[in-house]
């Protein structure tokens, strides 16, 4: 393109006194041939096929990236820390266990079916390395072997998931991995109430499990049980989702808990260990203690998508938030038998016909309600104007509490001839930071 001489500039005839300088021109450029259509569509089409080659080696590197990643079983890593001094030094260092939807795998793949998912020796190799052997010890220097139970690793820097049972009376700790290494292990946190822990163990490059979404488990899914059941480290037993949201009860705190039903074995050993879908993903944690005891070939895998929120307040506070105390330990009224042991305590002759609420056996020290005029004995029949009779009442009665907020209770003190005296007492709601139920 040309580059001509404005004619403003041609014209000035700059002065210096009476001399006249003369115009100073710049050499013009060299002229260059314009470009015929045909050169023009040969260089387009070129950068055309350069930008192509560019974005198709990015798509090719970024698929292959996914699927090496995806193939050894990566998951993104959650960073925590054991104690309020590290998590001091780690702050604005938070780090999120992840979650993937089920992915699209290769049919060609080693170790998949015609459909891509994995078979069951697929499953096998790709989970089992995550899955480790926990020993409880019930003494310091780690000589008194108390229980074993399984575990998942959840992040490469050595964050395990487990249920709390396996940790009772613990006193030290020590996880064995599929490859036989050992690792002595601290407890970051553990919620009783639903059977749920995190311990951690020193180092890195640890092979963390991949979470999947137990939303989109289906009913007669294909799954697969990995633990360590009699202490048979790396065990494996297949079957399919026998039932979706089976709201299981715990046989050690009455608590439930939104569960996938299988018929894969799940045996004592196996607690805290993985129920996985074929696509090689954890989608539930397996707990002996929620079990049906009436039927054999029922087994029951918490949810993982209840479980990763409990398990990340462990892992950021050491407990679960938001957890409020009442401060009382009771024993409903329902059954029978526990009205007619209520009467007996009492020194009743006959169990009163209008008996009913919770029979309070043990009131905290720690706490507010402790300073009112409830004693042992005592029988709540409502909170904060809601009749209560047993766990699932008295906290739906207080849902949404949090630690400070008040509560008023009316409460029965019963005599042995069968009258009461009926009474109202106020109190604090404590912040429960214990993990304990």
């Amino acid at each position: 393109m040309q580059n001509p001489i404005p004619n403003w500039y041609q014209n000035q005839q700059p002065t210096m006194g009476n001399w006249q300088i003369p115009p100073q021109v710049p050499p013009a450029p060299p002229q260059k041939q314009p470009l015929t259509p045909e050169q023009k569509d040969r260089r387009t089409a070129f950068w055309l096929k350069i930008v192509a080659a560019l974005l198709a080696a990015l798509l090719l590197y970024c698929i292959g990236s996914d699927v090496v990643s995806y193939r050894r079983g990566g998951a993104a890593p959650a960073a925590a820390t054991a104690s309020d001094t590290d998590r001091d030094e780690t702050a604005g260092s938070k780090v999120i266990i992840q979650q993937q939807d089920k992915p699209e795998l290769d049919k060609n793949a080693e170790n998949a079916d015609a459909d891509g998912a994995y078979t069951v020796e697929g499953v096998a190799s790709v989970v089992c390395p995550s899955i480790v052997e926990i020993e409880t010890y019930g003494d310091a220097k780690g000589e008194q072997l108390s229980g074993t139970g399984s575990g998942i690793i959840s992040s490469e820097d050595g964050y395990i998931i487990t249920n709390a049972h396996v940790l009772t009376n613990g006193k030290s700790f020590r996880v064995i991995m599929s490859d036989e290494t050992e690792y002595p292990a601290t407890v970051i946190g553990k919620d009783n109430k639903t059977d749920l822990a995190v311990i951690k163990i020193e180092g890195s490059d640890f092979p963390a499990a991949v979470m999947g979404n137990s939303d989109e488990v289906v009913l007669g899914e294909s799954v697969v049980a990995i633990g360590n059941p009699a202490g048979l480290s790396g065990s494996v037993t297949n079957g399919i989702v026998s039932g979706l949201n089976r709201q299981i009860r715990s046989d050690a705190t009455g608590f439930d808990m939104n569960c996938i039903q299988t018929n894969a074995a799940i045996s004592p050993g196996n607690s805290g260990g993985a129920l996985v879908n074929m696509y090689g993903q954890v989608i539930g944690i397996t707990s002996s203690k929620y079990v049906s005891s009436s039927y054999e070939g029922l087994g029951f895998a918490i949810t993982i998508n209840e479980v990763l929120p409990i398990v990340q307040d462990l892992i950021d506070n050491g407990y679960v938030a938001d957890r409020v105390r009442v401060g009382i330990t009771f024993i409903s009224l329902i059954p029978e038998e526990v009205r007619q042991g209520f009467a007996d305590e009492i020194g009743m002759k006959t169990v009163p016909d209008n008996l009913s609420g919770v029979w309070i056996t043990e009131i905290a020290d720690d706490c507010d309600i402790a300073s009112t005029d409830l004693q042992v004995n005592d029988v709540i029949v409502s909170v904060q104007g809601e009749a209560v009779d047993d766990y699932d009442s008295l906290n739906a009665a207080i849902a949404g509490l949090k630690g400070g907020d008040t509560i008023e209770a009316r409460c029965r003190r019963y005599q042995p001839d069968g009258n009461f005296e009926e009474f109202s007492i106020q109190c604090k709601l404590m912040a429960d930071t214990s993990g304990n139920y």
